[in-house]
């Protein structure tokens, strides 16, 4: 995640963040995600290929579907797959040392802070894996972020535990293996329907909350644009790329992001039961999802808790990626430049502003989703040739289920990360004024997105 320090001057104004050019490539996590992401999926076809599929397994092992009813069951699995469980943790803490090292995260730090997370992602692993799981709804994502909430505002875990739990890194690396068992003709498919979906939820949502902040409650125009494209589009990245844009002061950000994150959190919390309450398709429970919640990590732990609850997980993640990274994170650019615009050509028309440049949308596009899309096609291109009993015995096994599982490890990381760094008490004071604007978009996004994802659209969401 990038830092507030990283946008905002001394003087705590925003300033326009200058593009790094061809650096990028190597010290951004969103490049880093691509990079891994897409080493790893290729590293696993050519492993399948030479009859390696036995490796690739043991890289992906955990404890989540063992359906354990004893301690002494679940304490056998870890004696005789001890070896294994230190490879594949020797295997993340490389991939993720090497290349935050190269970031600039100080390997001091990271390496001691990733042992204790990769420990409590075992952890929660092993909980999901118990039998009687399913029966009161502990599904590893929700554990991971209730643990973890609970672990950072019951002790005072140290501030330098924070470079190793790194959210965005890890759910990008997630979504681009994600793509890696996403049929790409399912998203040319869905893609117009997630994008028209995604842009009247972005421009309702965003409208409702910037005019209810600026003329209902005469908030400053800056922050009203910042939570209104954070409440939008895409939580925390969203806020930085518009408090960016306009020029916001850095508390405008704080407040931003302090109401991001309290609202994804009830999201998780509520949207999955509200949804099984009300009997819905997993599909068309992951679309309303991915209209509704305001983070990918936390959209995507709520699609999983549902998937799970309605015995479909595959279907709920799916319409979720769709609306979520493939409609609606998209927008992030798109507000950038036009919020930036605005800011210069109205708001500072009588100063000698900042000019809109086209470059921001390529600056704020989200990379990862070239990968996602990118092992999307690769994925589909080699599996083409199989046929569809080859593809059920040999490759669905072999190939993409331990693939399948590397990518629930990455996510669980990034779960835990959500919790282990949401400290309540840490969290900026935000006025009621402020907190009123963007729960009445809360509303609107969540009352528009459930007409659309189940009266309007609901009968494809349903065909997911």
């Amino acid at each position: 995640m990038t830092t507030t320090q990283e946008a905002w001057n001394e003087s705590g104004e925003g300033r326009k963040p200058e593009p790094m050019g061809w650096k990028e490539l190597y010290l951004k996590e969103d490049w880093w995600a691509i990079w891994l992401g897409l080493g790893m999926m290729i590293a696993a076809i050519l492993i399948f290929q030479g009859g390696g599929s036995g490796l690739l397994k043991a890289l992906a092992i955990n404890p989540g579907g063992l359906k354990w009813s004893s301690l002494g069951q679940l304490g056998a699995h870890f004696s005789q797959n001890a070896s294994l469980y230190l490879y594949q943790f020797l295997f993340w803490l490389v991939l993720f040392g090497v290349s935050t090292a190269i970031m600039g995260v100080p390997s001091r730090q990271f390496i001691p802070a990733f042992i204790v997370l990769y420990l409590l992602s075992i952890v929660m692993f092993a909980i999901a894996g118990w039998a009687n799981a399913a029966k009161f709804n502990l599904e590893a994502p929700l554990v991971a972020l209730v643990l973890g909430l609970l672990l950072a505002n019951v002790f005072r875990l140290p501030k330098w535990m924070d470079s190793a739990f790194r959210v965005e890194y890890f759910i990008k690396l997630g979504i681009v293996l994600l793509g890696a068992t996403f049929p790409i003709t399912l998203v040319l498919t869905a893609g117009p329907v997630a994008i028209a979906q995604a842009t009247a939820i972005s421009l309702v949502t965003c409208l409702v909350i910037y005019f209810v902040a600026t003329r209902t409650f005469g908030l400053d125009r800056r922050l009203a644009a910042v939570i209104g494209v954070g409440g939008a589009v895409c939580g925390v990245s969203a806020s930085m790329a518009i408090a960016a844009s306009v020029n916001a002061k850095k508390e405008h950000l704080y407040t931003s992001v302090t109401l991001v994150v309290g609202w994804a959190l009830v999201m998780i919390l509520v949207l999955p039961f509200a949804s099984s309450a009300m009997g819905l398709h997993p599909g068309v429970a992951g679309a309303w999802i991915g209209t509704s919640e305001f983070a990918d990590a936390a959209g995507f732990a709520a699609a999983s808790t549902y998937g799970h609850m309605a015995g479909n997980e595959d279907a709920a993640i799916k319409a979720f990626v769709l609306m979520k990274v493939i409609g609606r994170d998209l927008w992030i650019g798109i507000w950038s430049i036009v919020w930036a615009a605005i800011a210069t050509i109205v708001w500072e028309k009588k100063e000698t502003g900042r000019r809109p440049d086209a470059r921001e949308i390529w600056w704020r596009f989200p990379k990862f989703v070239i990968g996602f899309f990118a092992a999307s096609m690769l994925m589909t291109a080699f599996t083409g040739s199989f046929s569809p009993a080859d593809f059920n015995s040999a490759v669905r096994p072999n190939l993409l289920l331990p693939l399948v599982s590397l990518r629930t490890w990455a996510f669980i990381f990034c779960f835990l990360s959500i919790g282990l760094t949401t400290r309540f008490r840490d969290l900026q004071a935000v006025g009621w004024k402020t907190f009123w604007a963007f729960t009445i978009g809360v509303a609107v996004n969540v009352t528009l997105g459930y007409i659309l994802s189940v009266h309007v659209f609901g009968s494809y969401w349903a065909s997911i």
